[in-house]
């Protein structure tokens, strides 16, 4: 192959945008000369290769689209020190049917037990089967949905953000209290999304300490647990903080001393 037709091969590569075939079509085509391949194998193996490198591009692209603020998985928890995390339940969650039968995901237990890993971690297996997933804290979702009812801009960024994902991933709920108008908007969150989509939530209080997160209005929390929890997967975790046991190993907090 001369000079010439490299140039026009990665020409019409780039105008078809076949990334991949510009970039493996040399070797693929030493392979086979080398295994004497048919024409009709040389053209297979190159276009499963621009398959295969479209198809990781693309779960890139669902990751960096989520939001994650870091990646975790289900292979990295640690269910050894997490004896009140149920295992064989969460597991069942990863083959994600949940996500198909737009069922939601509420993850509860103190602070430190891994609520928020196992919620990334889903939601990051959703993103490598090409779902769309999105990762906000309620704080940053009620900011941003607050921003846009100022700038005229509600039903765009509710539409686009909230309601557009196949999972919706809401963390640390109850951290914070919520005035009025923000429990409002947390309501229309959870009632828009109900049977159209699915929510993973974390929260480190009780369903029965909801109401006072949520301004201490018992009917809007009543009717948002009602849809919330119709169709849902509820997984209570009990446990030490995994925080305060890296914390304990690094020296950096004592152990207390048992009074005698």
């Amino acid at each position: 192959m001369n000079a010439l037709q490299h140039e026009q091969i990665q020409m019409l590569c780039d105008e078809l945008k076949l990334q991949s075939v510009a970039e493996q079509y040399i070797d693929l085509a030493q392979q086979a000369a080398s295994t004497e391949s048919s024409y009709i194998s040389f053209l297979t193996d190159i276009l499963k290769h621009e398959r295969e490198a479209r198809q990781t591009r693309s779960r890139h692209t669902m990751v960096k689209m989520a939001g994650f603020p870091a990646i975790k998985t289900l292979d990295d928890y640690d269910f050894k020190f997490a004896t009140g995390a149920p295992k064989k339940t969460i597991m069942t969650l990863a083959d994600l049917a949940f996500i198909e039968r737009k069922e939601n995901v509420v993850l509860l237990g103190p602070s430190g037990t891994g609520k928020t890993h196992l919620a990334i971690a889903l939601g990051y297996l959703a993103t490598q089967r090409n779902l769309k997933v999105r990762f906000m804290t309620a704080a940053d979702m009620l900011l941003q949905l607050e921003t846009a009812q100022r700038q005229g801009r509600y039903e765009e960024v509710l539409r686009r953000s909230i309601l557009g994902p196949s999972l919706l991933v809401i963390d640390e709920i109850g951290y914070l209290p919520l005035a009025r108008e923000q429990s409002n908007l947390f309501f229309q969150v959870i009632a828009k999304r109900y049977e159209s989509g699915s929510v993973i939530l974390t929260s480190n209080l009780s369903f029965g300490e909801w109401e006072q997160a949520f301004g201490g209005n018992t009917a809007l929390t009543s009717a948002m647990l009602d849809r919330l929890l119709h169709h849902s997967h509820v997984i209570q975790i009990r446990g030490d903080s995994y925080r305060l046991r890296e914390k304990l190993k690094s020296g950096v907090v004592k152990k207390p001393s048992k009074q005698a």
